[in-house]
């Protein structure tokens, strides 16, 4: 019997598929910080063949979401005080810029669908929900950010919320949150009368207030 051998298409799929669930997973913190991760174990959890898998890590590897060291071994990064700090103020400026380009395009229905997404963080927090939690917060700010209409500057974004996502669970747990995110509430406020000056202050402290916990 002859078998064919999987088609260069098929392959891609199946790499593009694994990388897709894999960043999503580290993103919103379903991975701890320091987990190591296998090709064999990728493969056998998704199904696929060595050569996909493998390029997936590559990819997520390149992207800064997983750490590759010399010996080979492959885990979700353990982010230093400075590393941590330098993110934060990366996402100060990224994001404060990407809210602005957002605010002239402030409509009704972004508002209430910002608040809509609050209340599912509101939610998650009731529920000690920290993969929800990070989920609906990430959810809430590219839901804004995607108004700017800046694609490069929101595709460095989520880079950033790349690298943090495993930092970010283990910040939710320190911080014991037990109600939404303060500054939401403000930056849905400031895109409501239009302010810049308080969308922008609003921004820089939800996106820098929690990392400062860990990176001091």
């Amino acid at each position: 019997m002859i078998t064919s051998r999987p088609t260069e298409p098929t392959l891609v799929a199946a790499h593009d598929r694994v990388y897709r669930a894999l960043r999503a997973r580290i993103m919103h913190g379903e991975i701890a910080p320091g987990v190591a991760l296998t090709l064999r174990g990728i493969g056998k959890e998704f199904d696929v063949s060595m050569t996909p898998a493998r390029e997936a890590v590559r990819r997520l590897v390149a992207e800064g979401a997983l750490f590759l060291s010399s010996s080979g071994r492959v885990s979700t990064p353990e982010l230093s005080g400075e590393r941590i700090e330098e993110l934060a103020a990366l996402r100060a400026l990224i994001e404060v810029e990407l809210a602005s380009r957002a605010l002239p395009r402030a409509h009704i229905a972004l508002i209430d669908r910002l608040q809509t997404i609050n209340g599912a963080t509101a939610e998650a927090v009731s529920n000690r929900d920290a993969v929800g939690y990070i989920r609906t917060n990430l959810e809430f700010h590219r839901t804004l950010y995607l108004r700017a209409q800046a694609p490069a500057m929101l595709a460095m974004a989520e880079t950033v919320w790349l690298q943090l996502g495993p930092t970010m669970r283990a910040l939710y747990g320190r911080l014991r949150r037990t109600e939404p995110p303060h500054f939401h509430k403000l930056i849905i406020a400031a895109l409501k009368a239009g302010d810049e000056p308080g969308l922008r202050l609003a921004v820089r402290s939800d996106v820098t207030q929690g990392l400062r916990m860990l990176s001091g």
